[in-house]
Parts: C-alpha cells; structure tokens; sequence
C-alpha cells in the first residue's frame, strides 16, 4: 500500500490514434491506483471509451480530438497532417485551456500525458510519454523531430518506454541528444501477462489503428481468409457496445476485447498478424509471440519499426498491398519474441516519488 496523500489526483491523458497510446497507460493507471493516487482519465475518442470500459469508476473528462484521419493512399499521409496542422493547433490550445480548468477544479498534483501536446500545466508536474522522440517523416524527418523535441521540451520531464541498451524496441525513435529535455527510460510497458498455456486459435488477427485504413486492411484479410481453413479469432479494434459480431466453425469475428480476454486470446494464439505499432509490439514482446506486422501505409515509424524487427529476424512483414496469405508461412524462419522482457518491469514506486514527491512534500500533501 503506497502513501496516503491528502491530495492524490493525477490526470491520464492519451492521444486518440489508434488504441496503443490508451493501451499503455492502463498498468501507468493500475500501478496509480496501487500506490493510493486517483487517476483521472482524459482524452476523446476510442481512446476514452476504452479506458472507461477498463475502468468504470474513475472520473474522465473529454478532451478536443485532434481529428486526425488518414488518406486512402498511404503516401498522401504526410501532405494530409500538414493541411491539418492549422486545426490540430486550434485543438491544442483548447485542450490546454481545458486541462488548466481541470487541474484548478480537481486540485491534481500532476499530469501524464501520452502525446497530448496541451496536456500540461505550469502549476503542476507534467509528464510526456513517447518512444518516438524522432518522428520519421520522410525528406522532412529532421523538421518534424525538432518540432516534436520543441513541444517535448515545454514538459518536465518525458517517459520513454523503452530501454537505452542493445535491448531498445524502439531503434532510433527514441534515440536522441537533447540537453533540453528530461528523459527517463523506463523500460517497455504493457498490460499484459505471459501464460503457457495450450495454443487454442492458428491465427489472430488484431487491427486497430485511424480510419479508413483500419477498415481497408480488414476487408482485405477477409478476403484472404476465404482461402484459410485454420481457425482464426479476428478482433476488429473497434469500441463499441456489441462485443461478438459473428461466430463460424473457423472464424470468430469480435468487435474488441478488455484487457483479460485479449491477453488470454493472445496467449492461446500460434501466430498473430497485426500492425507494427509500438505499443502493440510491447505487448507480443511481454506475451513472447510470433507475429506477422503489416505497416500502416504511410506511416513511416511504423515501416521502420516493422523493418527492424525483421533486420533482428524477430517477425517478418509485409506492405498492405502486397500481403496475402501465404505470406504467413515466412514465420517458421523467424524467431518471435523469445527475448524475456528484463525483469520486473517499470520501477514505478520510484519514478513517482522522483517525478511528485517533491511537489507533494513542498505542498505539505502528505
């Protein structure tokens, strides 16, 4: 049991891309809780539904949704944010507005923003949580790097979940020499639990990921299944109220899955394909699964990641146009995550207390 603080709010606040950034805040939340803080959950989207469905009894406030969308052609992508910057500023600035007023009206003693650039507050400890300190972007890599270093560096302090040595994920996202920014590696963060326990599905099939390229790669792998007399669990990465969609002799078709049946579906699984985003590749690391990963189109940290993983012949993958299912049979050559993740996880009794305690005791909290 932690201490006993007379003031113990802190504000969650994931970015709405996909589900990862959601994801990976829930053992953050978990351990919150653990060691007698109340998490208050902020942001918008799935992301906020999802958190909500994993826990129901905290407080959560919605958040301006940065309306990030896709194009249907991957290599637009770039072109796309760049004519939303203008709008994902105003969103911004409305989220910083609205995240003051909380902090004001909650009495919080800090704020963890997963790539939420408003999410902090001059009055309190705000930290920034990413493993992409470089934003691979093409010829423009160097521009949109410094850019994100600069909106890092209003923060006090960034989490990087990932590992400084030879056992870095990450690569070179999160690789970076900034004196102006704070940096902790905290090791790689998931939800998740290993268990060995008998391989009841061939194959499961985890989408998530922005419109309308979620929706593009799962029509596609339908139609690749037609071909596949394996059984295969396919879980659509949309939050909604319906969870099973459909049951067949080979396929199940469910909408989305909460933490507890996702990991024991995960470990049950032979072979998983899904995109490589960073969070998702946290998870199959902790689970030690053997994965296929089909980039988002467009999005280079995705290829890169999804590159690398082959490079170190942990996964293969393939780019969404060209996948088909007989791809899967590149697996046998490959590893899996047989690394053990290092033991014990992220040290978060710590980091609290380095990151708030300060704060706490300066207040006269405890």
């Amino acid at each position: 049991m932690g201490l006993i603080y007379k003031n113990k709010k802190i504000i969650v606040a994931p970015l709405n891309w996909g589900l990862g950034h959601s994801t990976r805040c829930i053992p953050i939340i978990n351990f919150l809780i653990q060691e007698g803080f109340t998490p208050i959950i902020a942001s918008d989207g799935d992301a906020l539904k999802l958190l909500q469905k994993e826990f129901p009894k905290l407080k959560s406030y919605r958040l301006p949704s940065y309306n990030i969308k896709y194009t249907r052609k991957g290599t637009r992508l770039k072109y796309r944010l760049l004519y939303d910057s203008a709008r994902i500023i105003i969103s911004v600035n409305k989220e910083k507005y609205i995240i003051e007023k909380i902090v004001e009206k909650e009495e919080v003693i800090g704020i963890i923003s997963d790539n939420r650039f408003g999410v902090r507050s001059k009055n309190v400890p705000s930290i920034y949580i990413t493993h992409q300190i470089n934003v691979f972007s093409g010829i423009t890599t160097f521009l949109t790097s410094l850019l994100h270093q600069k909106v890092i560096s209003k923060f006090d302090s960034c989490w990087i979940p990932d590992y400084n040595d030879e056992s870095s994920l990450a690569g070179i996202l999160s690789d970076v020499n900034n004196q102006n920014i704070q940096l902790k590696y905290i090791g790689t963060l998931s939800r998740f639990t290993y268990q060995n326990i008998p391989k009841k599905w061939d194959l499961l099939i985890l989408l998530s990921g922005p419109e309308p390229q979620r929706s593009i790669l799962e029509k596609k792998l339908l139609n690749e299944l037609k071909t596949y007399d394996k059984k295969v669990l396919f879980i659509r990465g949309i939050v909604s109220e319906q969870e099973e969609i459909s049951e067949s002799e080979n396929l199940r078709i469910v909408n989305f899955m909460l933490q507890k049946d996702l990991e024991r579906s995960i470990n049950e699984s032979k072979v998983i394909i899904s995109r490589s985003g960073y969070s998702t590749i946290m998870d199959l690391e902790k689970l030690k699964a053997k994965a296929f990963f089909i980039p988002t189109p467009g999005q280079f940290e995705q290829e890169y990641l999804a590159k690398n993983l082959e490079q170190k012949k942990t996964s293969p993958y393939s780019t969404q146009e060209d996948f088909n299912i007989s791809m899967l049979e590149k697996i046998k050559d490959y590893k899996g995550f047989t690394l053990k993740p290092k033991p014990n996880g992220v040290d978060f009794k710590t980091l609290f207390k380095v990151e708030f305690l300060d704060y706490i005791q300066s207040n006269d909290l405890i």
